[in-house]
């Protein structure tokens, strides 16, 4: 596997041709873009969400060229304040188009899942996220092995089969 920077992850994120699918499996992340906007949600303030507008577009334009883009969310009951607040953060999100949901931690004890948060591109690049205790992200790996590709295709049509859409899921 090779270690790429986050400016080549992102641009891996603007390039795949058809479908872009996201597993993500902790409870609570740290990066820097969402920690001012989730204390304010803590604070109880509003939020606009002009931040997350480049995003959103970028969405919008895979989905009107055809390309699908999902992402399943494990996570544990009752969520933690990141999740809660990420559950907030998703409406404009799925608006623009991303495909996510949700699947309760006790419901993939006997599924074979990477130990790592990845993104697979294609069904052909796999690119694991690697996080700290903290949820801050450390790195970035990838690879078009094809047994790898295929391991997390597998894992994530797995967990895809069981997850509760996004406008379905009511969190505790």
């Amino acid at each position: 596997m090779d270690e790429i920077t986050e400016d080549a992850f992102n641009e891996l994120l603007t390039e795949f041709k058809r479908s872009s699918v996201h597993l993500e499996t902790r409870d609570a992340y740290g990066t820097e873009v969402e920690l001012p906007h989730m204390a304010k949600w803590k604070r109880g303030e509003p939020d606009d969400f002009e931040w997350l507008q480049e995003w959103c577009t970028e969405l919008g334009e895979h989905v009107a060229a055809g390309r699908t883009v999902r992402r399943v969310k494990i996570v544990s009951e009752p969520l933690s304040d990141y999740q809660r607040w990420v559950y907030d953060v998703f409406t404009p999100i799925v608006a623009a188009g991303e495909d996510i949901r949700w699947l309760p931690r006790r419901c993939v004890s006997t599924l074979r899942i990477p130990g790592n948060d990845y993104y697979l591109l294609d069904n052909e690049r796999v690119v694991f996220l690697h996080y700290a205790g903290s949820g801050l992200n450390t790195a970035f790996t990838t690879t078009t092995d094809a047994s790898v590709a295929e391991m997390c295709r597998e894992a994530f049509e797995q967990v895809w089969a069981l997850a509760i859409p996004h406008g379905e899921y009511k969190p505790e």
